[in-house]
């Protein structure tokens, strides 16, 4: 790496030093035809937004569907459902979106809870452990609640294949990024995975490259040019590659599952992709490794992996996949875009990991471009956040 403060690769601890946050806005957009009563319905949300929120709504233009004198909500399978009364609905928005807060804490932490981990686990061994137990819980908590497991045959291979890229490609990559790589970088170029799934729906699905996107796309490639360039003086970073691996298998997912049109329930997509996935790991593990390697192993690291699976993997996506399809866009694309954050400040915090001055610009750089894409997005959530 270059000098100037370059962030040690070894796993000693480094001094923490606080990052500050940058703020952006995008332009705004016209309301509709129907602005007035679109407006008066706004003003009755708002005031329960969190702060964040409601300045990247108002900066993004984003019109949420409030919770007015009765709200209407989805069912699991997406069947309308009942109508609640006012006051119910507004608890059931703000347990939902308290619950997002989580959510993004539990994914953010997770990167730390591998990274911890993989002191002493092969990424194999972790990634079969943590997908293992997960997709039991998620599976398990399915029954529980009587969610619709079931998949019609002709979607099957469907799944299976985003079960391949999204699951087993994206978890064994920033396994082996984690490795060998700071987190906190390796969080950074993956989570420019929103701005690659706008191009690769333009290049492939024929979607709308709006100007909003096509500055997210020159947001995204400057803030990469500034955060990777420093790190090749001394060679090529294999960490750089895995990270940005992991970018675009979650991309070739999220793009494939659009393009198949599946029509099977979220949660249910979700839990046969961990199960496809955890089999791809499985055999992989047998394949490149053998028998996997757990002991001997400190509680530390049992405490992590426990972590990885339990929370990482297997409640959140159950509590994500139950909660997304009755969220306001705006507060869904918060809680993905608060993962990053969370990971990257504790990745300092508890790992000690100190930002150079070009991680941070690299990294402001990037969350501006994701924001641009999640905010802009009003369709029906397929992507699994990490």
């Amino acid at each position: 790496m270059g000098s100037g403060g370059s962030l040690t690769q070894g796993r000693e601890r480094r001094n923490i030093t606080p990052a500050g946050t940058a703020s952006h806005r995008n332009p705004s957009r016209p309301l509709g035809p129907s602005a007035e009563a679109m407006e008066e319905t706004w003003q009755s949300f708002i005031p329960a937004i969190p702060r964040l929120g409601r300045a990247c709504a108002i900066a993004c233009g984003v019109r949420s569907h409030a919770l007015a004198s009765a709200t209407v909500m989805t069912t699991t399978a997406g069947e309308p459902a009942r109508t609640m009364p006012h006051g119910q609905g507004n608890k059931t928005a703000t347990g939902a979106r308290i619950l997002v807060l989580l959510l993004a804490l539990a994914w953010g932490l997770n990167w730390i809870a591998a990274a911890t981990a993989l002191h002493e686990l092969t990424p194999w061994s972790l990634r079969l452990a943590g997908v293992g137990l997960g997709a039991f819980i998620l599976f398990a908590a399915a029954v529980i609640t009587r969610h619709d497991l079931r998949m019609p045959w002709a979607e099957c291979f469907h799944v299976l294949v985003a079960g391949f890229f999204n699951v087993a490609a994206f978890q064994i990559l920033s396994a082996f990024a984690q490795s060998k790589g700071a987190t906190s970088r390796i969080i950074i170029i993956t989570y420019s995975m929103p701005i690659w799934t706008a191009v690769f729906s333009r290049i492939l699905l024929g979607e709308r490259l709006t100007a909003v996107r096509r500055l997210a796309v020159g947001l995204c490639g400057i803030g990469l040019i500034i955060l990777i360039r420093p790190l090749f003086e001394n060679g090529l970073q294999s960490f750089v590659f895995y990270s940005l691996g992991c970018a675009l298998s979650w991309t070739i997912a999220t793009v494939y599952i659009k393009w198949a049109r599946i029509t099977v329930a979220p949660l249910t997509n979700a839990a046969w992709q961990l199960l496809f996935g955890l089999l791809f790991i499985a055999a992989g593990t047998f394949l490149f490794e053998g028998v996997p390697h757990y002991w001997p192993a400190s509680k530390e690291t049992i405490g992590a992996a426990l972590f990885v699976g339990v929370f990482g993997v297997g409640l959140a996506h159950f509590l994500w996949w139950s909660i997304v399809d009755r969220l306001p866009a705006v507060t869904a694309a918060l809680g993905s875009l608060l993962v990053p954050v969370v990971g990257v400040t504790a990745s300092a915090a508890i790992l000690g990991e100190r930002p150079t001055l070009a991680d941070l610009v690299g990294f402001t750089m990037i969350f501006a471009a994701a924001a641009c894409v999640l905010l802009q997005s009003g369709g029906q959530h397929v992507e699994m956040p990490e």
